[in-house]
């Protein structure tokens, strides 16, 4: 605590933690805290779309300038008991916490609900770090926490079926999404399939077309050499029966100078060689007289 003692309009003591005799008739002592302390904070508010809201926040300070503080706010203790004759804090939570108050309360005003719990918290401290002082009081603002910005209770509970039913609606569209693509990647699977089908289906046709083909050249092939073998038979059978033909011309042509009678003889000569055997012959008159007849001749 810092503690001055004041007699007849002077300071005689001014300090921390002193420690001093005095007359209590004409004293005047104030204990003055220097510590860090924290005022929590708890009001009503309304967003901009008319919705009640519930701002709790922290407020951390500490008195720096004790003989203003001192000069504005009555720290004085009876000397008798040691305690404050006022209630000085109370003042400074209530100075405070109007302030505070009337800067959340701007920030709130210009916010609709939705924004408000969303956004709430970082805009109004920020407003409050920024605006709220109290060098006037000798106190300085350490640090302001906004614990939470709620709205009343009906008001929460038909916001959170709201939340409940949007992520509920958020998880059946993520679940229709995941039935719709593992149908997509069922017909891309089954296209897949139906187009490596095709493709078999083509490449089977290319195969039967290229075996016919195939086939084909096979046999013209096979129609070609053998083409060429009844031409070259065809051939030699022509060869061989020009060649006959010619040795048989070429024997015409050596019978052709011989005389009849020889070629009589050859004829006959030739026929007994084909005869079969004979055992006998009866020559009659009628047979021999004409050949005779022509020998003569």
């Amino acid at each position: 605590m810092h503690v001055r003692h004041v007699r007849r309009g002077k300071v005689l003591h001014d300090g921390t933690g002193l420690s001093f005799w005095f007359r209590p008739g004409t004293a005047v002592l104030s204990e003055v805290p220097v510590d860090d302390r924290e005022l929590p904070m708890l009001f009503h508010a309304r967003t901009r779309d008319y919705q009640d809201v519930t701002v709790q926040l922290t407020v951390t300070y500490r008195c720096t300038d004790p003989e203003t503080a001192t000069s504005r706010i009555d720290f004085s203790i009876d000397p008798d008991t040691g305690t404050w004759r006022q209630d000085p804090l109370s003042q400074i939570a209530n100075t405070l916490t109007e302030n505070t108050q009337q800067h959340a309360l701007e920030v709130l005003a210009t916010l609709d609900l939705e924004t408000a719990l969303r956004t709430g918290v970082d805009k109004v401290k920020e407003a409050a770090t920024r605006k709220l002082t109290a060098d006037h009081i000798g106190l300085a603002i350490i640090d302001i926490r906004v614990v939470a910005i709620r709205p009343d209770a009906e008001m929460e509970k038909a916001l959170q079926t709201t939340i409940r039913e949007k992520v509920q609606q958020e998880a059946d569209r993520a679940t229709f999404e995941r039935r719709a693509l593992a149908v997509e990647r069922e017909r891309a699977i089954s296209e897949n399939e139906l187009q490596n089908q095709i493709e078999l289906a083509k490449r089977e046709e290319l195969l039967v077309v290229q075996r016919g083909a195939n086939t084909l050249r096979k046999a013209e092939d096979q129609a070609r050499a053998s083409r060429i073998a009844d031409d070259a038979k065809a051939d030699s059978i022509r060869k061989l029966a020009e060649a006959e033909a010619a040795g048989e011309k070429a024997h015409l042509d050596a019978y052709r100078e011989i005389p009849q009678e020889t070629l009589y003889a050859l004829a006959a000569k030739e026929l007994a060689g084909n005869l079969p055997e004979i055992g006998s012959i009866t020559l009659t008159p009628d047979m021999i007289a004409p050949i005779l007849q022509r020998l003569a001749r």
